[in-house]
C-alpha cells in the first residue's frame, strides 16, 4: 500500500467493523465515529466523502431509502399491512412454514421488479404483524426475507443497486439481465425455501388456537382509512412504474422515490412531520458512515490493490477469472457493502473483459461479478443495503436481530448459493458453450 494513510484507513475500518459486530457499540455510532476518524486523518476529505460518486456517500441509496420510508410510513396508517398480514396467514392456513415459503417467494419476485431495499421496506411490516398474530419469533422470517430479496434482486437490472452500476459500465439492458441471471435466481429462491425449512425448523410451531383466531378475522375490517389507502396505492403504483420504466424515463430510483413521497404527503391529510417520523434516521446515518469509511479505503488505494490482486491472479484463463470474480466478489461483498465494491471492480472487470476479447455487452465476467456481489451480500448483516434496513426495522420494533444471529445463517446460505452460481457459470458459459 502506498503510504501510512492506507494502513491507518485499514486499521480504522477494522476497529469500526469489530465494534459493529461485537454490538458493544451501536452500529450507527461505530460507523459515524469511523467516518469521522477517516476524515480527521485525511484518509479521505470532504469533497471525496460528500461529492465523489465513486468514493463518497451514495446519495441515490440514501434518498431512495428516505423516500420509500416516508411512503411506507403513510401506508402504515391505513391498516394496509394488517390487511396483508391477515390475508397471507389465511392463504397459508396458519401453518408457519407455509407462511415463510409464501413470504420468501413474494419477496423474491417483488425484489426483481422493484429493488431489494424497497421490497423489504414493504414486506417487513407485514411480516412483523404476521408473527405477532401467530406468536412466532420474527427474526427467522425477517432474515429469510432479506436473503430472498438479495437473491431475487439478482434477476434484473433494477433488482439490486450493483446491477445498475454493472449495466451502466457494460452497456447491458434489462433483457440481458433477465435472460442471463433470472434462471439461476429462480433456482436459488427454491433452494432458499428448502434451506429455511432446515435452518429454522425449530420455530415452525403450529399454534392451532392462534391460527383459528386469525382465520376467523375479516381482513377488510383492518383498513382504517380508505381514502388515504387509495391515495397511497396510487402513488406507490406510480413509483413502481417509475422504477420499471427507468431505461425509458432515465429518472434515478432515488428521484422517483422522493417525488412519490412528496406527492403523497402533498395530496394526503398526513402531516409532513408525521410522515418523516417513520423514517429510520439511524439507518440512514449508518449508511452515510459506512460509505465514507469504504470511500476512504477507495481513496487510499486499498480496495483498488485488493481488486487488482484479484485481477492479476486470473492469469490467461477466462474460467479462472470468472470463478475468482464469483467467489472473490462474494467474500469481499460480505465485508464491505456491495455497492462501493462493485463501483470499484467495474473498471477492472471491463479491462479483463477486453483482454479476453469480449468487448462491451453481455459477457460471462459481468455475470460472474453480479452473481458474486449480489449473493455475497447475504453473508453478513452489513453486506447489502437491504440487510441493514431490516435490522433497523427489527430494532425499532423491539425485536432486534444481532449481527451474529444474522451472519450465522447468512454464511451458510451464501456458501450454498454462491457455489451453485459458480456451477451455473461454468455449465452455461464454458461446459455447454
Amino acid at each position: 500500500m502506498r503510504d501510512w494513510h492506507s494502513w491507518a484507513a485499514v486499521v480504522v475500518f477494522v476497529i469500526a467493523y469489530v465494534a459493529i459486530i461485537s454490538e458493544r457499540v451501536h452500529r450507527t455510532a461505530a460507523a459515524l465515529a469511523g467516518a469521522g476518524i477517516m476524515l480527521a486523518i485525511s484518509a479521505t476529505d470532504d469533497k471525496a466523502a460528500f461529492f465523489d460518486e465513486h468514493s463518497g456517500i451514495d446519495w441515490n441509496v440514501i434518498f431512495l431509502l428516505l423516500g420509500m420510508m416516508a411512503i411506507v410510513g403513510v401506508l402504515r396508517q391505513t391498516g394496509l399491512f394488517e390487511y396483508l398480514a391477515i390475508w397471507s396467514v389465511k392463504r397459508a392456513r396458519g401453518k408457519p412454514f407455509r407462511v415463510m415459503a409464501m413470504l420468501i417467494v413474494i419477496t423474491a419476485v417483488a425484489s426483481a421488479l422493484l429493488d431489494n431495499v424497497t421490497t423489504v421496506l414493504l414486506v417487513a411490516p407485514v411480516t412483523l404483524l404476521v408473527c405477532e398474530r401467530l406468536a412466532l419469533p420474527a427474526a427467522p422470517y425477517l432474515i429469510a426475507e432479506v436473503m430472498a430479496s438479495n437473491i431475487g434482486g439478482t434477476a434484473t437490472l433494477v433488482g439490486d443497486p450493483p446491477n445498475i452500476i454493472i449495466a451502466s459500465r457494460a452497456g447491458l439492458s434489462f433483457n440481458d439481465f433477465l435472460v442471463h441471471l433470472a434462471p439461476i435466481s429462480a433456482v436459488l429462491t427454491a433452494v432458499l425455501v428448502v434451506m429455511c425449512r432446515v435452518m429454522f425448523r425449530k420455530v415452525f410451531v403450529y399454534d392451532e388456537e392462534r391460527a383459528a383466531e386469525v382465520l376467523a378475522l375479516e381482513e377488510r375490517e383492518a383498513i382504517r382509512d380508505h381514502r388515504l389507502l387509495a391515495q397511497g396505492l396510487a402513488v406507490l403504483t406510480l413509483v413502481i412504474i417509475g422504477f420499471v420504466a427507468h431505461p425509458v424515463l432515465h429518472f434515478a430510483p432515488s428521484v422517483v422515490a422522493l417525488l412519490g413521497a412528496g406527492l403523497l404527503i402533498a395530496v394526503s391529510s398526513v402531516e409532513t412531520g408525521e410522515a418523516l417520523n417513520e423514517v429510520e434516521w439511524p439507518t440512514l446515518a449508518f449508511f452515510a458512515g459506512l460509505f465514507i469509511m469504504v470511500g476512504a479505503l477507495i481513496e487510499t488505494g486499498v480496495i483498488g490493490e485488493v481488486s487488482g490482486a484479484l485481477a492479476d491472479a486470473t492469469g490467461d484463463s477466462e474460467l479462472r477469472a470468472a470463478m475468482l470474480l464469483v467467489f472473490g466478489s462474494a467474500a469481499l461483498s460480505g465485508i464491505v457493502d456491495n455497492i462501493p465494491y462493485v463501483a470499484t471492480m467495474a473498471p477492472i472487470t471491463a479491462d479483463l473483459t477486453h483482454s479476453f476479447g469480449g468487448g462491451d455487452g453481455p459477457h460471462v465476467l459481468w455475470w460472474a461479478l453480479a452473481l458474486g456481489a449480489d449473493l455475497g451480500g447475504n453473508a453478513t448483516a452489513i453486506g447489502a443495503s437491504a440487510n441493514v434496513v431490516v435490522l433497523g426495522i427489527a430494532e425499532r420494533s423491539r425485536q432486534p436481530i444481532s449481527f451474529w444471529q444474522f451472519t450465522k445463517y447468512g454464511l451458510v446460505v451464501t456458501a450454498v448459493t454462491v457455489a451453485l452460481a459458480a456451477a451455473y457459470v461454468w455449465l452455461r458459459y464454458f461446459a455447454l458453450s
